[in-house]
């Protein structure tokens, strides 16, 4: 982490990007920050968006297996896209007026 505060201490916001970082450890730990700091040295890109972006990657939660269907629920029959049916809801029909008997 030195090395990249070093690296930052170079840009106009610097620190500021350094406090951002340190920030990271109250969520991920420090084992965590300073891993991804020295894979952001590594990957020579050196910004404090770099760095949360590792960390935010590291910690995403795997991806879940897809939903296994019971047979009893699977379609027999594929429905098939028909936007005509739609375009014919959507469509102006002529509308009849009908006189109201005033009695």
């Amino acid at each position: 982490m030195t090395r990249l505060r070093e690296r930052l201490a170079k840009h106009a916001d610097g620190d500021r990007q350094f406090v951002d970082i340190l920030s990271m450890v109250a969520l991920y730990g420090l084992e965590a920050v300073s891993d991804a700091c020295a894979v952001a040295l590594e990957e020579q890109v050196v910004s404090s968006a770099h760095v949360v972006n590792l960390l935010h990657r590291a910690a995403a939660p795997p991806r879940l297996p897809p939903l296994q269907v019971p047979e009893a629920l699977k379609l027999a029959v594929e429905p098939a896209a028909n936007c005509e049916r739609y375009n014919q809801l959507l469509r102006v029909r002529p509308t009849t007026i009908v006189p109201v008997d005033p009695t």
